[in-house]
């Protein structure tokens, strides 16, 4: 018998054939984008396409039925590239990045409460109009905003418009190699600027056209966060609690959260099917007494599914608890009509209803664990428990725990060391235990929301809440801090996670369904799979680059030599693992450079190098140029740490071919600096403004 689903599969799950062409839609609208008057005209000539085909006699439609698949292909495709073209604020007439230049007034509205941070206060804010010369256009789009601490901004709430006056700025990458695409990030969530606010460079204006229902969400979420901060004695353990429940993190310590995502079990912090599960079985049990009356049964799953729904929002609403919340209700619909759905026809179903509405989830890394692990638990739970049986029912239920961590991770392991370069080792290990106690930490925290009012009953509950908590974060940090907990720096590439997705199907084909085709292909993908790290490898040896990093108010060089790196930086750098490991890691990464060695074979003079045919030059001090040889062939100058020199001196005495300013320098000497090079004609790069400087060698 057959432990796969019967193929082809959107028989049974036709969803899986629509969400398809959808996602190559919204992808090629990314990366390769068509003008609006092309996709119309394909949307426009689909759809008609399709009404002519439905007109023809059945006869004909049955003999070329696969016209009709080409075209609801295209019409999908059409649709996912115009959701995306839309939903892309840089396209919209009134989007702050067309409405706005240097110099106007902007009027936004506070979309959410402000986040202490260590020097400001964080929020995000909606524009609503741009000012200029005593005109009033309105806008859209969003701005990331900073108060300074002492600019007495904490009254400040959801639904405060304010008026800006300072200069907003672009949020731009840093550019360094490898490391996250935060302005991607930005604009997929409609930010295009930010902006640091002191006193007096803002107006806050009376509260005008706020959501009411937003403003209930929130107003819910800030009372939850207050009764778990009152009756849960440690920051660190109320912190965990906000997250566990409803996704709140800016109390969350993050060296907890680094040791919850080295041992594999980051996702109790995150709101998933997980939550909503216990939601929706709480919900199942106190809505029981319903079910033994007619009316009742009509009531049962519409209250379900609002308790659901609500929950989902105050919890935040983000991809993964979306994707739960649209497949309990499908559930629940169909339980109230005695109809078995297919799960994977859900999942596709969750998935294209939520593209729809917003297609740039489909890059989301929530989204994207989210499906991965719910589909893998579809497929391989079974076969997995399958192989054991135990008549007690303790160890079942451990197995079967056994089995959802092991079934979870078969899918989501590739596409998390695709995007976060580790593995936990040890994640069977930690799950065993995190995740039968994170159900009982939600189940007590919605127990101390309920009996708030009772503050003897809810001080009780909060002390044991607190222990359970300790006794956890102390278990993960037991099991995190093993030498061989985790292992970091892995590497594939988007062909390589293809290849490994492709292998997995192939060998759960073959196992599972019995097909020994499955293992041709298995080590077809395989072979393609190390040809491709072989090809990566190769070139890693071949390379020769040096590249100045973009990292704010410090310099950063590396010099790399086939896998062997040299690497300058200033002293507070050096200091600071932490910005080392975000800046410089990633790029160290994606060039397979793991060996620190000193160049001394190619230092010519202080601060001069040599490598094969490139030279270039360290400017950190003023030079004592008596002691450099005249007319000195320099291809690229790097000048750093802001010394007190001119442009005009330095070609005095060397030949140089092209000047960079790293981001250790303040911008008015760069731009000064920049002014020199062009009445010079010399080429000039500001780390600063166009990202990290990477050069080939030769």
């Amino acid at each position: 018998m057959s432990l796969l689903p019967a193929w082809p599969i959107w028989k049974e799950a036709p969803f899986i054939r629509l969400i398809i062409p959808l996602i190559a839609g919204i992808s090629c609208q990314w990366y390769w984008p068509f003008s609006i008057f092309v996709l119309w005209l394909l949307f426009a000539f689909s759809a008609l396409a399709l009404w002519l085909f439905s007109t023809q006699p059945l006869s004909r439609q049955y003999r070329v039925q696969w016209v009709n698949g080409a075209w609801l292909h295209a019409l999908l495709f059409a649709t996912g590239s115009l959701l995306f073209y839309y939903k892309d604020i840089r396209h919209q007439q009134t989007s702050i990045t067309r409405q706005y230049t240097a110099g106007n007034a902007v009027l936004v509205t506070i979309e959410e409460p402000l986040s202490e941070k260590k020097q400001s206060f964080k929020t995000i804010a909606s524009v609503q109009a741009v000012l200029f010369n005593h005109a009033i256009n309105k806008a859209s789009g969003k701005i990331l905003l900073y108060f300074q601490k002492d600019s007495n901004v904490q009254h400040l709430q959801y639904g405060n418009q304010l008026l800006l006056f300072k200069v907003l700025q672009p949020i731009k990458n840093t550019g360094n190699p490898g490391c996250f695409d935060y302005q991607r990030f930005c604009t997929f969530r409609g930010i295009s600027y930010q902006v640091y606010l002191r006193k007096g460079e803002f107006v806050a204006l009376k509260i005008e056209n706020e959501n009411l229902f937003r403003k209930y969400l929130l107003s819910t979420r800030e009372k939850i966060v207050n009764i778990l901060k009152k009756y849960i004695p440690g920051s660190k353990e109320a912190g965990l609690a906000e997250a566990m429940l409803i996704g709140y993190k800016d109390d969350l310590d993050k060296n907890l959260v680094q040791l919850y995502s080295n041992t594999g079990v980051v996702h109790i912090i995150a709101i998933s099917g997980l939550h909503l599960g216990l939601i929706y079985w709480l919900l199942i049990l106190l809505c029981k007494p319903l079910s033994k009356y007619k009316t009742g049964r009509i009531v049962q799953p519409i209250l379900i599914i609002a308790g659901l729904w609500l929950f989902s929002c105050i919890a935040g609403a983000s991809p993964s608890v979306l994707r739960s919340a649209v497949m309990f209700t499908c559930i629940v619909i169909g339980a109230s009509i005695n109809r078995k759905t297919s799960v994977y026809n859900s999942l596709a179903a969750s998935a294209f209803i939520l593209l729809c509405f917003n297609p740039t989830w489909l890059w989301d890394a929530g989204f994207q664990l989210s499906y991965a692990a719910v589909l893998s638990l579809a497929i391989f739970y079974n076969p997995i428990y399958n192989l054991l049986f135990f008549q007690n029912k303790l160890p079942d239920l451990i197995w079967k725990s056994i089995c959802v961590t092991l079934a979870a991770q078969i899918l989501t392991v590739p596409v998390s060391v695709y995007l976060f370069h580790q593995f936990p080792n040890l994640f069977l290990v930690a799950n065993l235990l995190a995740v039968p106690i994170s159900g009982i930490i939600i189940i007590g925290e919605i127990l101390l929301c309920l009996t708030g009012i009772f503050p003897l009953i809810a001080t009780g509950i909060g002390y044991l809440l607190r222990l359970i908590i300790y006794w956890l974060n102390t278990y993960i940090e037991q099991v995190g801090s093993l030498p061989f907990a985790t292992t970091n720096d892995l590497l594939i590439s988007l062909p390589q996670l293809i290849c490994l997705y492709a292998f997995i199907g192939a060998m759960a084909w073959w196992l599972l369904d019995n097909k020994k085709k499955g293992v041709r292909i298995a080590l077809m993908a395989l072979l393609f799979f190390m040809t491709f790290r072989l090809v990566d490898v190769w070139s890693a040896r071949q390379q020769k680059k040096l590249i100045v990093y973009n990292i704010p108010k410090h310099s950063a060089i590396d010099v790399m030599i086939g896998t062997n790196f040299f690497c300058k930086t200033d002293s507070a750098l050096q200091q600071n693992d932490l910005l080392q490991k975000f800046h410089m890691q990633p790029s160290r990464l994606l060039h397979r450079v793991n060996n620190l060695y000193t160049p001394a074979y190619s230092l010519v003079k202080k601060n001069f190098f040599r490598l094969g045919n490139t030279s270039f030059l360290l400017i950190d001090q003023p030079l004592n140029f008596k002691q450099a040889v005249p007319g000195m062939n320099v291809d690229i100058t790097i000048i750093l740490n802001n010394p007190a020199i001119k442009i005009s001196q330095i070609t005095d005495v060397f030949t140089c071919r092209q000047f960079v300013f790293d981001a250790s320098n303040p911008a008015w000497k760069v731009a000064k600096w920049q002014q020199e090079c062009d009445q010079l004609g010399l080429q000039a790069f500001s780390v600063a403004d166009k990202g990290a400087f990477v050069f080939n060698l030769y």
